[in-house]
């Protein structure tokens, strides 16, 4: 399993980095991105610590941890710095927190981070219109499809977009705690419930996820599990 989006104590997950990088090895994980949420003031102190704990459990398990940030209600118009501030750190992943539907996230975040070079997965992006899916799959950024309560009651639409737009997808937990890691039975739930066919889910959760690994500047992390 791969998952792009998740958080620790460094923001307002309930695990130290280690813990929940160790948790998710346990459940079958072979790729975890740990993305605390940050801004302007934040994002060096997270970054850098992240770096150090990833390295760590990278080193020691069979696990690829790498170091992310979620830029979270941010003003659209810092997006692009605070990614590219993130990036210089060392951060491997830069994901930011879109217009879900269930939080007063600012108009206009979902265009600004899709036309950052700096962000490689747009959160959650709620209601996203069609040429700001576009303009994600003209730059590379992924769209996620969320596990998250609330985040994910717009993930019909969202792989509706990405279908017509010829965006890329990925399923994150957006884990907080360690019951909301993925399990392979919510993994076909989600992918089933969001309207995806079969090669549609196994684009979602085999193909897609490799791509944004190579994208990344990692190799190939196979599945933990054996289906097609």
């Amino acid at each position: 399993m791969y998952d792009f989006h998740t958080h620790t104590f460094l923001s307002d997950g309930v695990l130290s980095p280690i813990e929940l990088i160790r948790r998710a090895l346990v459940r079958g994980y072979r790729a975890i991105g740990v993305t605390d949420h940050v801004g302007t003031g934040n994002v060096e102190y997270v970054v850098k610590t992240l770096v150090v704990d990833c390295a760590n459990a990278t080193n020691r398990w069979d696990i690829l941890a790498m170091p992310g940030v979620e830029i979270t209600h941010v003003p659209k118009d810092d997006i692009d710095l605070v990614a590219r501030t993130a990036k210089e750190l060392g951060a491997k992943l830069v994901t930011v927190h879109g217009e879900t539907i269930v939080e007063p996230v600012e108009p206009g975040t979902n265009e600004a981070a899709v036309r950052s070079a700096f962000v490689d997965v747009l959160a959650h992006p709620g209601l996203i219109s069609y040429e700001v899916a576009r303009l994600a799959a003209e730059n590379g950024v992924y769209l996620e499809i969320s596990a998250r309560k609330g985040h994910s009651l717009a993930n019909g639409h969202v792989v509706n977009m990405a279908r017509q737009a010829g965006a890329a997808t990925v399923l994150d937990s957006d884990a907080h705690e360690p019951d909301d890691l993925l399990t392979l039975d919510l993994i076909d739930k989600i992918a089933e419930g969001a309207g995806l066919n079969k090669e549609e889910a196994h684009a979602l959760l085999k193909t897609n996820p490799q791509n944004l690994l190579a994208k990344l500047g990692f190799g190939p992390v196979p599945a933990s599990d054996s289906r097609p």
